[in-house]
């Protein structure tokens, strides 16, 4: 694991000034953006398009099945076609290497949603992200994983910042559920008639997931048993 800084900071702050910083200087810089899904991008994507020329960059060997990350591949290509945007928004898919998530994830396999495993998920697709960004000569990488309310954004950027170290690349430091940014997301999906899948993506959350459904409806059905 990456070696970290720790300390406070607010990230939709520094995003805030790193464009008005560039807008100052009529500058458009190229970005990286690493996505997760297409709900998820929808608000980032539409928020940052305005200041930056940007590539999405879709790399997410956690996915399971093989199924469901086609699905959302095409999902994610699909909203960036439709979607109006100041500048122009490419796509590139990186490589659906599933051998390299299970192995990074080994011994990790009963570790609950939103622990160490995801930290280390985190860490395995941000760094190819920095990879592809400093092979594309892009300006700054981020991802839009912070968007969610079950993402730890302060992980993700410090995992970012260490990244960007290592590669020479900056990192767009950001929070992008800040500012209702979550709430338009599902906004935009509902608007673009987007696919939303019920778990984050790898087979350990989809399982933790099925299991709280299931305990979710017995409850369910036992309360209305015992209802007079």
């Amino acid at each position: 694991m990456l070696k970290m800084h720790k300390y406070t900071q607010n990230y939709q702050k520094e995003l805030e000034n790193t464009i008005a910083r560039h807008q100052e200087r009529c500058e458009v810089p190229t970005l990286l953006l690493h996505s997760c899904c297409a709900p998820c991008s929808s608000y980032c994507l539409e928020y940052l398009s305005n200041y930056f020329r940007i590539t999405v960059f879709y790399y997410n060997p956690n996915i399971y099945p093989e199924e469901e990350y086609c699905k959302r591949v095409e999902e994610q290509r699909h909203f960036i076609e439709r979607l109006p945007a100041k500048y122009p928004i490419a796509f590139v898919e990186g490589s659906y290497e599933t051998a390299l998530f299970y192995e990074m994830a080994k011994g990790l396999e009963h570790v609950k949603e939103g622990g160490e495993r995801c930290y280390l998920c985190y860490e395995l697709r941000l760094r190819e992200s920095a990879i592809m960004a400093k092979e594309m000569g892009m300006d700054y990488f981020t991802t839009t994983l912070s968007i969610s309310p079950l993402k730890d954004a302060k992980k993700l950027n410090e995992i970012g910042d260490a990244l960007s170290e290592e590669y020479g690349i900056r990192y767009l430091n950001s929070d992008f559920k800040k500012k209702n940014g979550y709430k338009r997301s599902v906004e935009l999906s509902e608007a673009y008639g987007m696919y939303r899948q019920y778990y984050c993506g790898c087979i350990f959350s989809k399982k933790q997931r099925d299991e709280e459904i299931a305990a979710k409806a017995l409850q369910e059905a036992q309360t209305k048993e015992e209802l007079p």
